[in-house]
């Protein structure tokens, strides 16, 4: 588990580049070249951690592009103490940025091998996210709403409904819409019935995966 000079270089370099995609958000730049993304990984990637690639983590999942865990991030507009729910825990590095903006990050993971993987890793790494849980993301985290933001980092075929309802007036929903490819959407909530939605552009994720027991 170490972290190095190197490492750390590797990392100015991807920051520099995310710069240069478009994103501006400082306090986002700054945590993704905090967060060493090369330990969220099977060791056989460790030499391309810091490519803007997605790569494979096990139980069929992926860890997000750098681009566009900084992108989702970015629409969030998270701010310190900021309540964020996290659908898909993944390989714990979205969430682990999410908690180097100083957000209270309530995670919740469907595949039971990553949820254990990354629980532990978590405690490795003393990255602590307030709560994480296995369990469908389709329902949310209802006891502990409502969220200032939710950020969904699966392929969802609609909005679920329990999300929305989750969501604090004012808050900001970034959801990745579609089959084969989705659509980056941002919802905002302005009253408790009235969202207002924005979209920006293709994204490719796996598919945010459903109970249906």
């Amino acid at each position: 588990m170490k972290d190095t000079a190197k490492h750390q270089g590797l990392r100015n370099q991807l920051v520099t580049l995310l710069k240069e995609k478009g994103i501006t958000d400082m306090a986002v730049l700054e945590a993704i070249g905090k967060i060493p993304r090369h330990l969220f990984l099977d060791s056989s990637f460790e030499a391309y951690a810091y490519q803007d690639k997605a790569f494979p983590i096990g139980a069929d999942q992926t860890i997000s592009q750098p681009y566009t865990v900084a992108f989702q991030s970015q629409l969030l507009e998270v701010k310190k103490e900021d309540k964020v729910l996290e659908i898909g825990t993944g390989s714990g590095y979205q969430t682990a940025v999410l908690c180097a903006l100083g957000a209270k990050v309530y995670s919740v993971e469907r595949q039971s091998e990553l949820f254990k993987k990354t629980s532990v890793l978590f405690r490795k790494l003393g990255i602590r996210p307030k709560h994480v849980s296995f369990g469908d993301g389709y329902k949310g985290l209802p006891l502990h709403a409502p969220f200032d933001s939710i950020i969904v980092t699966a392929g969802a075929p609609f909005i679920p409904k329990p999300l929305m309802a989750q969501l604090k007036i004012g808050g900001r929903l970034v959801i990745p819409l579609g089959e084969e490819v989705q659509i980056m959407t941002l919802l905002i909530r302005k009253n408790a019935t009235q969202f207002e939605k924005h979209e920006f552009g293709e994204f490719r994720f796996v598919p945010l995966l459903e109970d249906k027991n």
